[in-house]
């Protein structure tokens, strides 16, 4: 199936993010591309990878969904889990999402290759849920989809961004009870780990590839409360900022790297900065109209790649 020779149709991967409600900015990305190429994204990509929100995204496009239906979702889902402040709150909501969105659904069951990252909290490694044994890197003797963990456990894994989510524990199909946390501690943007897989196990040419990562764009932080009463509050926003900044030094040394090591994989990346004032915002926002911003922002930031990504995707 796939090789280093030269092959009629480019090998297309789509990288998403992490960022919490900041993957609305993900969705008005993927809106307009599901536009240009006229179908649904599992039709054209043949590998998702996806961290954190963007894990969430990548399983329901591996699963067939439409864009519409994914921001249907989310508009439904996000704004309820995060605005919940304790992490045993927010844990049992994102769990409820998940049993909801996926169901029983088994990484067997995807259209197209995926990728969901995850990172083991005891061993401090990634943990990659995959759907393909062609993905495997190694230890294709006992290779199962999923490590046997459900999709809706490992989209709860990939999203648990503690403390201020709980870690999830799985129980894969060999018996072993794993404790995850976010996906985004590994590899915020996944871009590297979906190469690796590519290149490495697939054995697909370089110059064979065409790669789309989208980020969830760069804003202002939201400023601490002021008055003297609001000390935990402004503790808490700090503590966000923390992880907020974590992440985002995560995702720019992994496209650092992505340039350096693969520049000669055809990339687009699309993930703008917007500094007005009026654009603060984390990835626990769960202000609706703000989020239906972050999404306009998304479809503004595709009308400046569309030139590259109709070359690579029509």
């Amino acid at each position: 199936m796939a090789d280093t020779e030269q092959r009629t149709e480019p090998y297309r991967i789509l990288s998403l993010d992490g960022g919490g409600a900041k993957g609305f900015y993900t969705l008005g990305v993927l809106s307009e591309i599901e536009g240009l190429i006229g179908c649904r994204l599992h039709e054209k990509f043949d590998l998702v990878f996806g961290t954190s929100t963007g894990a969430i995204i990548a399983s329901m496009i591996a699963l067939g969904m439409s864009v519409d239906e994914i921001h249907s979702h989310y508009k439904k889902y996000v704004p309820e889990i995060m605005r919940l402040k304790k992490p045993s709150d927010k844990s049992a909501k994102l769990e409820e999402l998940g049993k909801a969105i996926f169901k029983d659904a088994k990484f067997d069951e995807v259209k197209t290759a995926v990728g969901i990252v995850t990172t083991k909290w005891v061993i401090e490694r990634p943990m990659i849920f995959k759907g393909s044994i062609e993905q495997a890197h190694g230890r294709k003797g006992t290779f199962k989809p999923g490590f046997g963990v459900s999709i809706s456990d490992a989209v709860q894994a990939s999203c648990s961004a503690y403390p201020f989510f709980s870690p999830k524990t799985v129980t894969t199909s060999g018996g072993d009870e794993v404790k995850l946390v976010d996906g985004g501690y590994c590899a915020n943007n996944p871009t590297l780990y979906a190469i690796a897989d590519a290149t490495r196990a697939l054995k697909i040419a370089h110059q064979d590839l065409r790669v789309v990562s989208i980020g969830v764009g760069v804003y202002p932080s939201p400023k601490p409360p002021l008055l003297s009463m609001m000390y935990w509050a402004k503790k808490y926003l700090l503590s966000v900022q923390l992880l907020q900044k974590t992440l985002e030094i995560n995702t720019q040394s992994m496209d650092q790297l992505r340039t350096i090591l693969f520049a000669d994989v055809p990339t687009v990346r699309v993930n703008d900065t917007f500094e007005q004032p009026e654009m603060a915002t984390d990835l626990f926002e769960h202000d609706l109209s703000k989020l239906n911003v972050l999404r306009q922002r998304g479809r503004e930031s595709f009308a400046k790649t569309e030139a590259s990504l109709k070359k690579f995707l029509v």
